[in-house]
């Protein structure tokens, strides 16, 4: 058998296994490849790049953090991030199972061009927003939001960009390529 890697630019409210629940769609509702498995997982309420494989060594390499696979984020938050609260996600931060180890994290200026979301975010006249690239080695359930929530920038949108040297390039919502 072939290994086989799918790129799959998972939209908001799908989950990242093939059969939906409650409100949120499976993966079934976009892919229809016989014997691939999800590597890793992305919420239904988070976009961007996962992968997919039929290979269970290369599925391993990719979701299990022992291998250090690093994940990159783009992240829309609230409120304009200081110097100080970029500081603390690069040295990692507390959060209540335990402190995270350090992060890469740089503002995205100008902010990246992505796609419309559908729903769109939830978004204040009076509170700006800012985009940051998160690079992350650990993936703790919904790891990026507390983070940012952590600095005192709560999370309004979150894409994962790239997992290792595997990315979204000329990817778009709902589709993927091997």
């Amino acid at each position: 058998m072939t290994s086989r890697l799918i790129r799959f630019n998972k939209p908001y409210g799908v989950l990242s296994q093939f059969t939906p629940e409650g409100k949120w769609q499976g993966l079934k509702d976009y892919i229809d490849l016989p014997g691939v498995y999800v590597a890793g997982r992305l919420d239904a309420d988070s976009e961007g790049l996962l992968l997919l494989t039929n290979d269970g060594k290369q599925q391993a390499r990719i979701a299990d953090p022992r291998f250090k696979m690093e994940k990159t984020y783009w992240v829309q938050v609230e409120g304009m991030p200081s110097d100080t609260a970029l500081a603390a996600l690069r040295s990692g931060v507390v959060l209540n199972d335990g402190p995270t180890l350090p992060a890469r994290a740089r503002l995205l200026e100008p902010a990246p061009a992505v796609w419309p979301r559908t729903p769109p975010i939830r978004e204040r006249k009076a509170i700006p927003t800012a985009w940051i690239e998160l690079v992350i080695r650990e993936g703790r359930n919904r790891q990026v939001r507390r983070m940012t929530a952590a600095v005192g920038h709560p999370t309004l949108r979150l894409i994962r960009a790239a997992i290792g040297p595997y990315t979204l390039d000329g990817l778009a919502p709902g589709t993927w390529a091997d």
